[in-house]
């Protein structure tokens, strides 16, 4: 029955009309409506030109187009939309708007028709509050542009029924989607489990660790991001995100974890928004990143010793690199030049300490980070600028970009991933969603290479769990404190990513 279902589509712009396209691709019969005179047709005008140029490059034949297009078809009113049995609402984003219309669309609607809200933002119970029937409204949050975008969110309000979710899920994973069901909290899944990577970043750059070009850098080539979380930024613009970000925090009841940055407002009051200001964190000329100049290589100077941490994850990755560089390597880090640690969690200030090196002379590099990718060198607070230059010269000498940063416990790429995997773990600890709508959410939402807790997985949760402990003792910020979720599995020894029911 669902493969043949009427689908109503409210709201003609950008996301409306992607939702036209994907549910007339699957086979719909689609209606759609605004309120505003000739949209509603303009976007089905557009929806044929998409399908056109796919036809034009050989991606759709003349038939399957005009299989399609004959799908869809304009609502010169709400009326219209009375034999639908899926009304899909894509409007403005203001509350009182949307319950106006679920009300309006109830009336004329049959009794077993979904409601179901686009919103990015608002919480769906609030919505389907306004409604006779609550538990026929749900959220199905899809993701710009929605033909490409192969994820929506089903969000399950307070009184939404299992068959309203059902049916949305079957009718979004019959149109070639991921459908991933998650709890009416705000910023529902993917927005949720992506606040790490931003607020994190503006963390490291607000203790000026690193600038945001190099806090970029090393997520995006030594982690695997698409995009650091300050290019990020300037792409969807700070104005916006800023809301976001404050919205979240706000509506989470000020929880820590989300808290935004103080580096923020004085941007955005400045008019500081990014590409289309054409300066954020970044200069823009022509709409291009204008990059910012890279610290110049320093002369190696062969034949100075060198003590790697006999316990550091890349010890023998260190000590070829010294060797083929012409360095000798040592046995005891007081008749060494330089000396080289790798902590989990520590600064390099309290790893050198620790193990009775002197600070002035040591470096530490993170091991969280692929050695062939790119490499973060960490100073201590007193690392002698001759043993910088030193230590960046050897770390570079065959070619592999290095970051130097300022001390920090847990380095950039530690800091942020354990905090993303943080976020998750709590996430399942408070069942928002299930691991598996979890991890796919965030790999089709939001890009990246792993799902969160299979990224947990592959650095180790006992090392995710030192990183968080580190951070929290050294600050004293509940922003760190570990989820219990993530110190249970790893007091058990259990991996992250299961398919266990969460009891």
């Amino acid at each position: 029955m669902t493969d043949k279902i009427t689908v109503g589509v409210v709201g003609a712009g950008a996301m409306g009309r992607g939702i036209v396209q994907l549910f007339a691709q699957a086979g719909h019969p689609v209606l759609c409506y605004d309120a505003q005179s000739g949209a509603a047709a303009a976007a089905v005008d557009y929806v044929g030109g998409m399908l056109q140029r796919s036809v034009d490059k050989g991606r759709l034949t003349v038939d399957a187009f005009e299989r399609i297009r004959a799908h869809v078809s304009v609502a010169q009113d709400l009326l219209a939309l009375a034999g639908c049995g899926v009304v899909i609402e894509a409007i403005v984003e203001d509350m009182g708007v949307k319950r106006d219309l679920f009300r309006s669309l109830e009336s004329i609607l049959g009794d077993d028709a979904v409601l179901a809200t686009n919103t990015s933002s608002l919480t769906v119970s609030e919505i389907a509050a306004g409604c006779a029937r609550p538990e026929r409204v749900a959220g199905l949050h899809f993701f710009n542009p929605v033909p490409l975008m192969k994820v929506a969110e089903v969000i399950a309000a307070v009184r939404t029924s299992p068959a309203t979710v059902h049916l949305l899920k079957t009718i979004t994973e019959g149109a070639g989607h991921r459908a991933v069901v998650t709890a009416d909290q705000p910023g529902f899944l993917v927005n949720h489990a992506g606040r790490g990577l931003y607020t994190e970043g503006l963390r490291v750059v607000e203790e000026q660790v690193a600038a945001p070009a190099d806090v970029d850098d090393v997520l995006r080539d030594g982690m695997g991001f698409r995009m650091g979380p300050f290019e990020l930024l300037d792409l969807t613009g700070l104005d916006v995100s800023s809301r976001v970000m404050a919205s979240i925090y706000d509506q989470f009841q000020q929880e820590p974890r989300f808290r935004p940055s103080s580096l923020v407002p004085p941007r955005v009051a400045a008019g500081l928004f990014g590409r289309k200001s054409g300066e954020g964190w970044y200069q823009y000329d022509d709409g291009k990143q204008v990059r910012p100049a890279r610290r110049t290589v320093p002369t190696l100077n062969a034949g100075q010793r060198v003590w790697v941490d006999s316990h550091a994850s890349q010890a023998a990755e260190l000590k070829a690199l010294a060797v083929l560089a012409g360095m000798a390597v040592v046995n005891r880090g007081s008749d060494a030049s330089l000396c080289i640690v790798q902590p989990w969690g520590m600064d390099a200030t309290s790893m050198a300490l620790s193990l009775g090196l002197d600070p002035v002379r040591t470096v530490a590099l993170d091991p969280v980070t692929p050695f062939e990718l790119r490499r973060t060198l960490m100073l201590t607070a007193v690392t002698a600028p001759e043993v910088r230059d030193l230590a960046h010269a050897l770390l570079a000498s065959d070619g592999v970009p290095v970051t130097l940063i300022n001390d920090s416990g847990g380095f950039i790429a530690q800091r942020v991933m354990a905090t993303i995997v943080n976020i998750a773990a709590n996430i399942v600890q408070r069942g928002i969603a299930s691991v598996a709508d979890l991890e796919d959410s965030v790999k089709l939402g939001l890009g990246y290479p792993h799902g969160p807790l299979a990224w947990g997985d592959r650095i180790g949760p006992a090392r995710i769990l030192t990183i968080l402990r580190a951070q929290h003792d050294a600050t004293g910020d509940p922003r760190y404190r570990a989820s219990p979720w993530l110190v249970r599995r790893v007091a058990l020894g259990l991996p992250l990513v299961t398919t266990e029911a969460v009891r």
